[in-house]
């Protein structure tokens, strides 16, 4: 027994922009994370000690800013598996019978009990 069984007939999807996304994703996570800690090593290379706030509120700023790009990163490449994943191959379940399966026959269970 074969555990999955591909669809007779179906026509597999070329790949597009999503394997391009999906390759674009790790320089573009590490990149855009390098970038946005730039405005805190400079905070903490140019301030002078009495800065401290400022320095404090520019790491509060660059930390929420670099959660927000790892998030959004994370959501593209969600986004970009699922499309790589709709276009491969269709499979098919094995059928199994229901052993509380309506037919055509039969009145639906509803009405057999409450008549």
């Amino acid at each position: 027994m074969k555990l999955f069984n591909r669809l007779p007939g179906f026509t597999r999807t070329p790949a597009g922009q999503e394997r391009v996304v999906l390759r674009m994703l790790p320089k573009g996570f590490f990149l855009g994370t390098l970038l946005l800690a730039l405005p805190s090593l400079l905070a903490h290379l140019i301030a002078s000690p009495d800065d401290a706030l400022a320095v404090t509120t520019t790491d509060i700023y660059v930390i929420s800013l670099v959660i927000l790009h790892w998030t959004v990163v994370f959501t593209i490449g969600i986004a970009a598996f699922i499309v790589m994943m709709m276009k491969g191959p269709a499979y098919v379940a094995d059928a199994y019978p229901l052993n509380e399966a309506e037919t055509l026959d039969s009145p639906p269970r509803w009405q057999a009990h409450g008549q």
